[in-house]
């Protein structure tokens, strides 16, 4: 079933040569869905190797508002997300997040 007052946006990051996340996927993606008229984040998935790291960062995202999140987020990340793609979230949030306030702008 299909929201009309959704959108999806992807945010892309470039991670470490190192991480496994880069070996596999040559990049970080994270995709969003988020209501326009109240700037929920409803759904969020990324690329991973393991499927609690997207578990857990479903925790992190659903819920909060996608335009307030950001003055939030890094302290958020920093204390609880510790896995090798730390920065690449808060590059690919902060991509969304650009993307999502051109949408809102063009479109609503």
């Amino acid at each position: 079933m299909c929201d009309n007052n959704t959108v999806y946006i992807i945010g892309e990051s470039r991670t470490n040569m190192d991480n496994a996340i880069t070996i596999i996927y040559n990049s970080f993606y994270m995709g969003f869905e988020v209501n326009v008229e109240t700037d929920d984040i409803v759904d969020v998935g990324c690329v991973h190797t393991i499927g609690i790291t997207e578990s857990f960062v479903k925790k992190i995202f659903i819920g909060k508002n996608m335009l307030e999140f950001e003055k939030d987020i890094e302290s958020v990340i920093k204390k609880r997300y510790h896995g090798t793609s730390q920065k690449a979230i808060l590059v690919s949030y902060k991509d969304a997040l650009r993307k999502y306030i051109d949408i809102k702008k063009k479109y609503y």
